[in-house]
């Protein structure tokens, strides 16, 4: 009978999480698969980390890729651009008080324009010139972006607004961080599309056929500067989308440049052509990272992690230069 009479009360079942009794878990048996399961969980955990990280990696490796088939030309500025579209964002969001429905298209058509500008007054005069000389004035092109930003908003720290949540995401004994978690699935929608785009769509052949050949697309009838000029517009706002995602609730500093640096194994790895190969190769970046992280860093004293992706490009340039899915060219003489 239940405390005040009528039917017995029923006790509450133990929570769903609790796999073994006491009793079972004091046993060798029962402590051995219960700290099994929760070296699955951790391990689950940090692939997915890993493989989130490595899909917003692949988003800045698409922004190096699309800009070398169209132009041959490899955007060291590319960690630059990112951030000098973060204050750009952050001006819009703290000092005009724009909402962010309006920021973030804004920020893309921004960014789009930028990149035009930068393709009609700084490279194209450069077609046909030698590669080192391409090559030097995209470091220039770095500098320049770093004092323009160091003008224009000073060298001081600013706190990036935050455009998703604090809140992590559960999902069952998982924990993501909201940026990471949204970002990575908001990227993964992009680079699938923009890998549809190249492949299936006649404008983005077009732009396939001026990355294999800038004298056979002419000849075909399509124009090669115009689809040069369409690269870099795609590549700023790539990197503009990137500095969202990648510096939500953070403080804004010219240091987060380095995150265009850390992107680059993901490019060679996937190959400079291959825009749907640098998902997988970001994904493989990203999770190595992630995995050296949890188990090698407490060892290195948080080496491991940041060598890692620079490690893994070496042996890439070493056995396979063209990357996993990078074109190999074959010249007669």
């Amino acid at each position: 009978m239940g405390r005040f009479g009528g039917q017995p009360q029923k006790k509450n079942p133990p929570p769903y999480y609790v796999i073994f009794t006491l009793r079972q878990l004091l046993t060798e048996e029962g402590l051995e698969s219960f700290m099994n399961k929760l070296a699955f969980i951790d391990l689950l955990q940090y692939t997915l980390d890993g493989t989130l990280t490595g899909v917003l990696y692949a988003i800045i490796a698409i922004a190096f890729i699309v800009v070398y088939r169209a132009g041959r030309i490899l955007n060291f500025a590319q960690g630059e651009v990112i951030i000098f579209m973060a204050y750009i964002i952050w001006t819009l969001i703290a000092l005009a008080h724009l909402p962010l429905w309006v920021v973030i298209p804004l920020s893309l058509v921004v960014a789009m324009i930028l990149g035009l500008v930068i393709e009609r007054g700084i490279f194209r005069p450069l077609i046909g010139q030698p590669i080192w000389a391409i090559v030097m004035v995209t470091i220039g092109l770095m500098i320049l972006i770093q004092g323009i930003t160091q003008v224009i908003w000073g060298g001081g720290e600013r706190p990036f607004p935050l455009i998703f949540p604090r809140v992590p995401v559960k999902i069952g004994p998982l924990l993501f961080s909201s940026s990471i978690f949204w970002g990575g699935l908001i990227s993964l929608a992009i680079v699938l599309g923009l890998t549809l785009v190249f492949e299936k769509t006649r404008w983005g052949l077009k732009l396939t056929a001026v990355a294999e050949n800038h004298q056979v697309a002419q000849a075909m009838g399509i124009s090669v500067k115009s689809s040069i000029a369409i690269a870099w517009m795609i590549g700023w706002a790539l990197s503009s989308f990137a500095a969202v995602v990648f510096l939500n609730g953070k403080v804004l500093t010219f240091g987060a440049a380095a995150i265009g640096l850390h992107a680059l194994p993901v490019v060679l790895l996937a190959g400079l052509e291959s825009i749907g190969g640098a998902l997988l190769a970001g994904i493989i970046v990203g999770i190595g990272e992630s995995w050296a992280s949890a188990f090698l860093d407490p060892y290195t004293a948080g080496a491991s992690s940041q060598a890692f992706p620079y490690v893994l490009m070496l042996v890439v340039l070493l056995f396979r230069p063209q990357g996993l899915f990078g074109w190999k060219i074959i010249e007669r003489v």
